[in-house]
């Protein structure tokens, strides 16, 4: 499946085939390196917070996230099944792994037990619209994610409009993503605030800049 907002041919080849960007060979069975890298990722900032949680109280400013209670799957798991069967590109996750970034930078959302996986979910969806040259519809991913197709609606929408509807990634984000996740991989270091993106700052393409491409919706 391609991805057609990204040239990703533009990405270092070494470290894009390091993440298991590179298309899997035909009966080759096996998960891309880049999901693993992003749970562990994902794993640890919720765990912070879990943590800081005890000692403060932090302020749910987009509750629609929120979950009565935690999922019993896990991150990986909830990442792995994902993959299974929403059939989204390698460059999908990183694409929405950046969305929930930004969305957590915007919203000053913290990630918890009880919102990380409907903000996959939702975040997943919302790259896969924008970057691949194919999707299923909502009630598809919906039934992917665990949720309701009204509630997936809900929040698409309220992700939609937490990002300020800004979904373009430049390659130079994307490599920029993709060089950390590759350090990450390689020196095995911990940082502070993962979801932060290692403390990528990533400015807003000008409108000269954005091309969004057409998608077939199956």
């Amino acid at each position: 499946m391609g991805t057609l907002a990204i040239d990703t041919e533009c990405v270092d080849s070494d470290i894009y085939r390091a993440l298991g960007f590179k298309e899997l060979g035909k009966g080759v069975v096996g998960t891309p390196r880049i999901l693993s890298l992003l749970s562990s990722l994902l794993e640890e900032s919720v765990q912070r917070n879990e943590m800081e949680s005890e000692t403060v109280n932090f302020k749910d400013n987009v509750a629609m996230f929120h979950g009565l209670r935690a999922p019993t799957i896990s991150i990986q798991h909830y990442i792995d099944r994902i993959f299974k069967y929403a059939g989204c590109s390698p460059s999908c996750f990183l694409v929405a792994y950046i969305y929930v970034d930004r969305f957590v930078q915007q919203t000053d959302v913290h990630l918890t037990f009880l919102n990380v996986h409907r903000l996959l979910i939702t975040s997943v969806l919302v790259a896969a619209k924008f970057i691949d040259d194919a999707f299923f519809n909502n009630a598809y991913y919906a039934r992917v994610g665990g949720v309701s197709t009204a509630e997936l609606n809900r929040l698409e929408m309220s992700f939609l409009f937490g990002l300020d509807f800004r979904l373009q990634v430049t390659v130079n984000t994307f490599q920029r993503y993709c060089c950390q996740l590759e350090k990450e991989c390689w020196e095995g270091n911990q940082i502070e605030r993962p979801i932060r993106a290692c403390g990528i700052k990533d400015s807003w393409p000008s409108k000269s800049d954005t091309q969004c491409a057409p998608t077939i919706s199956r």
